[in-house]
C-alpha cells in the first residue's frame, strides 16, 4: 500500500474533490477516486471527505492507495472476430452461445477470458470479473460489443451510452407477422416478480425502455426485423417485442420454444456506433447476420 499526499492550490477552489484529484493524477479516473471515497481511504485535512466536497486552496488530501486486486480469471486463447482495435478501445464480433462475463456456472470460456488472452490492457471500472466491459449482450444473442482498454475510455463510452448518442441496431426474427412497417415501443421495464430470472414491462421498480422497429420482410408466421436501441436495459429487445405480440423466434424465456430450428433468440447486435473516446471522431462498425440466421431467413424464404 502507498501512500499519496496533495494539497489544494487557488486555481482548484471551488472543484470537486473528485475533479481535482483526477486532473493531478491523469491516471486516476473519477470513478476510481469516488470508488475510494466510499471505502473512506480518501481523508480531507485528517478525515473523510464526501464525494461531492468542493475544495477550498490549503486542503490536504491524503489516500492510502490499496494494492491492485488479483485477477482470479484465467486468460484463455481464443479466435476472437476482432473488428477493430487501438489503445484505447476494441470492437468484438461475439458469436452466439459465449457468455460475455464470468459468472456462477461460467467461469471459462467467457468473452473476458478470451479478452484477457487478447491483450492485457482491460479498464478495471466494473471490477475484476468484467474488466474493459461496457456493456453486454446474451450468451445467445450474437454482434458487436465495445470494449474499454482504460478508464478513461470507459468513462466516455459509459456517457454515450447514458446520453442514448451510440448507435446499436440489431436485426431479429419473430413470431408472427407484424402489420406496422415501423414503429417505438416506450414502455418500462423491471425485474418480473413472479420469475426473478425474467423482466417484464412494468411500472413497479422500472428503468424507462425505448426500442425504435422497422419491418425488414414478412413471411408466413414470422417478421424479419430491425430494431435500434435508444436505452439499454437488460432483454429489453427480448422483452419489449414480447409485450407487443411479436415475440422473438427460439427464444427460450420469452417466446414460445423449438419453434425454428435455433438454439437461443434469433437476435444479431448487427450495428455499432460511438465517438472515439480520445479523438472524439465518430465510428461505425457493422457485421452481418451469422449462418444460422440466414438459414434460418432461407427457411423461411421456402415456406413462404
Amino acid at each position: 500500500m502507498s501512500k499519496f499526499e496533495y494539497t489544494v492550490t487557488t486555481e482548484q477552489e471551488g472543484n470537486r474533490i473528485d475533479k481535482v484529484l483526477s486532473d493531478v493524477q491523469d491516471e486516476w479516473s473519477r470513478s476510481q477516486i469516488q470508488n475510494w471515497i466510499k471505502d473512506k481511504i480518501v481523508l480531507l485535512n485528517d478525515k473523510p471527505v464526501k464525494s461531492n466536497y468542493k475544495c477550498v486552496t490549503g486542503d490536504v488530501v491524503e489516500i492510502e492507495i490499496p494494492e491492485p486486486q488479483e485477477l482470479d480469471v484465467v486468460p484463455e486463447e481464443m479466435d476472437l472476430d476482432i473488428v477493430y482495435e487501438d489503445s484505447d478501445v476494441l470492437v468484438v464480433n461475439k458469436p452466439r452461445g459465449m457468455v460475455v462475463h464470468p459468472a456462477p456456472g461460467h467461469y471459462n470460456g467467457t468473452l473476458v477470458n478470451g479478452l484477457m488472452a487478447h491483450c492485457k490492457d482491460l479498464s478495471g471500472i466494473n471490477g475484476v470479473l468484467r474488466p474493459g466491459i461496457v456493456h453486454r449482450i446474451d450468451k445467445d444473442t450474437s454482434g458487436l460489443l465495445m470494449v474499454a482498454k482504460n478508464d478513461m475510455a470507459h468513462e466516455s463510452l459509459v456517457s454515450q451510452l447514458k446520453d442514448k448518442t451510440t448507435t446499436r441496431i440489431y436485426k431479429a426474427i419473430v413470431h408472427g407477422v407484424m402489420p406496422h412497417d415501423q414503429g417505438t415501443i416506450d414502455a418500462p421495464i423491471g425485474r418480473d416478480k413472479s420469475d426473478r430470472q425474467k423482466m417484464t414491462v412494468t411500472d413497479e421498480n422500472s428503468r424507462n425502455a425505448v426500442t425504435h422497429f422497422n419491418v425488414i420482410k414478412r413471411f408466413t408466421n414470422y417478421t424479419f426485423v430491425e430494431c435500434q436501441l435508444e436505452t439499454g436495459r437488460t432483454h429489453q429487445i427480448r422483452v419489449h417485442m414480447k409485450y407487443i405480440g411479436f415475440p422473438l423466434a427460439g427464444d427460450p424465456k420469452y417466446g414460445p420454444s423449438k419453434t425454428l430450428p435455433i438454439e437461443g433468440q434469433a437476435l444479431h447486435a448487427q450495428t455499432l456506433g460511438f465517438n472515439h473516446p480520445r479523438t472524439g471522431e465518430y465510428m461505425e462498425f457493422e457485421r452481418e447476420i451469422p449462418s444460422e440466421m440466414s438459414e434460418l431467413l432461407d427457411l423461411l424464404e421456402k415456406r413462404s
